[in-house]
């Protein structure tokens, strides 16, 4: 694969969570230490997450027709959440997403425009909470 983007990411490791490099023990968490993660691993969470939240908000089997379409929808969110609230270029998302920047410019643009729906709103607001505590708070992506 070629030359792929990182972000610094805290994860977790097997040293105790004391400051030293001993096991953790019997209770006790591990050490948070810095590693790397791909831009297009953070864009994939964040559509997981997305499309995890989708089922569990929608009341209704959905045909194929509908699935594609929602596999649209959440493609979309996601995008505009990385954008948005991680961001992260739109040509880094793009290449994540295997989709040109002026696709994702497009989607970014669609999700703003239903933002004007209270519930919808809520929705993405929810999945921009959930994405900022995860890589944002923890130290994966700097943000000013």
């Amino acid at each position: 694969m070629p030359h792929e983007k990182t972000i610094d990411l805290i994860a977790l490791s097997g040293a105790g969570g004391n400051g030293d490099d001993a096991p953790a023990g019997p209770g006790q968490m591990p050490a948070l230490r810095p590693a790397a993660l791909p831009v297009r691993t953070i864009c994939r969470i964040v559509r997981q997450v997305a499309a995890e939240m989708l089922m569990l908000a929608s009341d209704r089997v959905q045909m194929r027709r509908d699935r594609r379409r929602a596999n649209c929808h959440v493609r979309q969110i996601a995008m505009y959440v990385c954008h948005v609230a991680l961001g992260i270029s739109l040509s880094d998302i793009g290449q994540a997403f295997g989709r040109d920047r002026t696709t994702v410019s497009h989607a970014c643009g669609v999700v703003e425009d239903r933002r004007d729906d209270p519930a919808f709103d809520d929705f993405v607001s929810a999945l921009e909470r959930i994405s900022t505590s995860v890589f944002i708070q923890s130290g994966a992506i700097a943000h000013e």
